[in-house]
This record gives structure tokens, sequence and C-alpha cells, in this order.
């Protein structure tokens, strides 16, 4: 895939993905009406701004990586030609998983709505369901040994606190 297609496909599997799953769905449940925080507690409202600002900059930033270092797209019709091992993944392997269920259960703090935190806790069980029957199959089937280190090196969900460098293991 050329950088440009890559590009291309990435923006157009944004707006189709993440940008309908974290934010127009949300808004549908939601109407983005603020209610009372969960517990009375400004603090509560506060930790959903720090989720859905953490959340933009990882998402975006791992839809970039995957166009430019990775030649494809996260979209599976339009995979990367090379594994994206570097930025976010070095701390998380499913960066753009984590970062939009953190997005939306962000949302559901800020908002204080139940719903949304239900929703961002489907969202979780239907990524892990999707990254351990299709996607990591895939990707081993695809990347081989590049893939079975990076597995044996970083995490699926839980963040690494220091960053992984492939040449140091």
């Amino acid at each position: 895939m050329q950088r440009r297609s890559a590009i291309l496909g990435s923006v157009l599997f944004f707006f189709i993905a993440p940008a309908m799953i974290a934010g127009l769905v949300p808004w549908w449940i939601s109407r983005w009406q603020v209610q009372a925080s969960f517990f009375g507690l400004a603090s509560v409202r506060a930790a959903g701004v720090a989720l859905i600002a953490i959340g933009i900059p990882v998402l975006l930033e791992s839809f970039a990586r995957f166009a430019l270092q990775g030649q494809g797209t996260p979209a599976p019709v339009a995979p990367t030609r090379h594994l994206v091992v570097t930025g976010s993944y070095r701390y998380a392997r499913n960066p753009i998983y984590l970062a939009v269920t953190a997005i939306v259960l962000g949302q559901g703090l800020f908002f204080g709505n139940v719903t949304l935190l239900v929703y961002s806790a489907l969202l979780a069980l239907g990524f892990h369901i999707f990254v351990l029957a299709y996607e990591e199959p895939t990707l081993r089937q695809t990347f081989g040994t590049q893939f079975e280190a990076y597995t044996a090196n970083v995490p699926r969900w839980v963040p690494r606190l220091q960053p992984w460098t492939p040449d140091a293991s």
C-alpha cells in the first residue's frame, strides 16, 4: 500500500470506527448532558477529563503510526505491511482499543452517565474477544517470530511503565 493510500485509508477508517464508537454512539446515549457527578465527587469528573485527554492523543498517534510506519491501516481489510512496535505500541499491544475505551469511560465519568460506563465495559469485552479470536492469530501468522518477540515483551492491556525497545531483547 502506498503512503498516500495508507493515510487516506487510515483517515477514512478513523471516521468509520473510533469516531463512531467513541463519538457518535456516546452522544446518542448521553446527548452529552452533564448529570450529577458519581458519588457527588468532582474528582470523578476530573478523572473522566483525564481519561479523555490521555485517550485522544494516543488514538491519533496510533492511527498515524499505522499509516506512516506500518504502511497500512488499522482496518482488517487493509492491514499494515510492517508490524508497528514504536510509539504507544512500546507500552501496550493495543493502544487504539485502550484509547477508545478510555475516551468512552472518561465520557461516562465526566457526564455522570451509567449507560456510558456499561457501554465502555462492553467495548472492552468486545475488543478483548476480537483480539484473541482474530487479531493476534492473524498477526502471529503474518509476522511470525517478530510478533512472538513483541508479545513476549509488551503486555496486551496493562501498559508497561518503561517502553520496550525491540533491540533490547
